[in-house]
């Protein structure tokens, strides 16, 4: 599975179309079809055909009797677009998606895994102007938090804890 890297500063062409670089269409693995959506922190995700389709399979699951999940699956599949590579490695930018995540023109694209999140680029440097102390104190309680979860490991309903060196 593709795990997307790297930090790449682009910009929109006149006709709203956004070139993906060289440095990511080499962790593409021959994919040029994808899917544009809202995420969650005002940017866009773009996903991978494949990955969209594990996406939308967890969205099924969801019971649409109940209004917090039917109207969690209507915002997260009221905005997909389905995207397809021209030639040169460009597609262009929807309006609607353009205007949620604010983008005008600069764009960040982050990878983040499984995807690469769309960002404008004054919107992407303000959610990163975290003071160092603090960002070390959110790192030490995600992490130590992840670490207190390991430390058991679940065999038949039996709790045992692992001993760490």
């Amino acid at each position: 599975m593709t795990s997307f890297l790297g930090e790449f500063e682009l910009k929109l062409d006149a006709k709203k179309r956004l070139m993906l670089p060289a440095n990511l269409k080499k962790q593409l693995e021959d994919t040029d079809r994808f899917v544009l959506n809202r995420a969650f922190d005002k940017c866009l995700n773009l996903y991978p055909y494949h990955v969209w389709q594990e996406v939308d399979a967890e969205l099924t699951k969801l019971n649409s009797f109940v209004k917090k999940e039917r109207d969690f699956v209507r915002f997260v599949r009221g905005g997909a677009t389905e995207i397809q590579l021209d030639a040169q490695g460009r597609f262009i930018m929807p309006s609607r998606l353009m205007s949620y995540a604010n983008i005008t023109s600069d764009i960040i694209l982050s990878g983040n895994g499984s995807l690469i999140e769309v960002w404008d680029r004054d919107t992407y440097d303000s959610m990163l102007s975290i003071d160092p102390e603090d960002f070390s104190n959110l790192a030490e309680e995600v992490m130590v938090k992840y670490e207190k979860e390991e430390l058991f490991e679940f065999d038949e309903s039996i709790v045992v804890p692992i001993m760490r060196r």
